[in-house]
């Protein structure tokens, strides 16, 4: 029998966006800082990586950057170190590259801030890392059906063949899956990444092309807290998943 595959140590937490769709409840907060079920949204994501036993995360800032920056000060687990991008908003590719020399050398977390779910019998994060094979992927995207998730309405992100490699939604396609804003980077996914602001995407779309884009199916419930109304919807997910 094989080791299990190491659990990354490190992560990356997106929560520089600006909330425009959460407005009017990030017209004086960022949207991380949002409370839902009585905790903010980044808190959801940070106890989530401590109880998953990862040792250090990277959250990227930009408005209202110093609320986060106090709202973190004293977290020790996971512990937090701060990339700062209040002068110059990077996008979701350009945040990552100006945080790697933070995030070490092996595969780690990428988590956006707002991303909730209801894990099933085994947390995700666990079967994401040992799901992971950097011989075979670049990239391990946490992907939720595109029918049945909570508070989303579009119309997906990829198709998944068998071996779990992805294939991003054609122009008039509706994908059975949209990225659930949690995966398992590589470094060797940012090997001539462009400088400045860049989207995330592109660099998967490049890794998709040469079959290192791969997709692991949540077991739970994923819920997309992207309005107000949402939050409701959101808390009583979760109060009926604890009740």
């Amino acid at each position: 029998m094989t080791d299990p595959r190491p659990m990354p140590q490190a992560a990356m937490v997106l929560a520089a966006g600006l909330g425009v769709r959460m407005r009017p409840l990030t017209d004086h907060k960022p949207k991380p800082l949002v409370p839902v079920a009585g905790k903010p949204l980044l808190d959801h994501v940070l106890d989530r990586l401590r109880d998953a036993g990862v040792d250090h995360a990277v959250v990227n800032v930009h408005y209202l950057g110093e609320q986060i920056i106090d709202h973190v000060k004293t977290r020790s687990a996971p512990a937090i170190t701060i990339s700062d991008e209040r002068g110059l908003l990077l996008g979701t590719g350009g945040g990552v590259v100006k945080a790697l020399p933070a995030l070490g050398d092996a595969p780690f977390f990428h988590i956006n801030s707002d991303t909730i779910w209801i894990d099933g019998v085994k947390p995700n994060l666990t079967r994401m890392a040992e799901a992971f094979d950097p011989s075979i992927m670049d990239a391990l995207l946490l992907l939720a059906p595109t029918t049945g998730s909570i508070g989303y309405a579009g119309r997906g992100d990829f198709a998944m063949a068998p071996d779990g490699t992805l294939r991003r939604r054609g122009e008039r396609e509706v994908a059975p899956f949209v990225y659930a804003g949690a995966a398992i980077l590589a470094p060797a996914l940012f090997t001539d990444a462009p400088q400045g602001e860049f989207s995330l995407t592109d660099l998967f779309e490049r890794a998709a092309t040469q079959g290192r884009l791969h997709g692991l199916r949540l077991d739970g419930l994923w819920m997309h807290v992207g309005t107000p109304d949402a939050v409701a919807t959101a808390e009583a997910a979760i109060a009926k998943s604890t009740g």
